[in-house]
């Protein structure tokens, strides 16, 4: 008797979904980044939640043209010692209103589908993955971003209580 083995339908990228990812991840960095001074590659705010400081953000301007930029986004001095702290290089579309990660972490590039299993176990629906992540995350820069207080030229270093 010969057995059929029945092999896994390969993934498809659903098109909608990562595009409407992008599309609103674009909007969140342009309400982000409406925060920045105008013409500085590097822009940062702290995150605090009530009292407790959670971190702080960079977003880093790496590469400009027309209708393109490319960001490096990354938090840092995260309180809690068992998260990671992401680090993200996004491509940003003016002309088409999108965003998407290009890199994550050591990641060079981030294939749209992946067989499964693969050498870096990556998922089937990775750049899906990545892209919701990122969404999540600026959805909480933005609820629990803050600018951190310009302190006085006189009290620089002084460790104020």
């Amino acid at each position: 008797m010969t057995e059929w083995i029945r092999r896994p339908k390969p993934y498809v990228p659903d098109l909608r979904q990562l595009g409407a990812l992008c599309e609103g991840n674009y909007q969140r960095l342009h309400r982000l980044r409406q925060l920045e001074v105008a013409g500085c590659p590097v822009s940062e705010f702290e995150l605090h939640r009530e009292h407790l400081y959670l971190g702080r953000v960079r977003i880093q301007v790496l590469q400009t043209a027309r209708y393109t930029e490319t960001l490096l986004l990354e938090q840092t001095h995260n309180a809690g010692r068992w998260l990671n702290n992401p680090e993200m290089t996004v491509r940003v579309y003016h002309d088409a209103a999108m965003a998407e990660v290009i890199s994550c972490y050591r990641d060079r590039r981030i294939a749209p589908a992946n067989d499964y299993p693969n050498r870096f176990m990556h998922h089937p629906d990775e750049k899906v993955q990545v892209n919701a992540f990122l969404a999540d995350w600026l959805d909480f820069c933005l609820r629990f971003g803050h600018l951190p207080m310009e302190q006085p030229a006189w009290s620089a270093g002084e460790g104020l209580e």
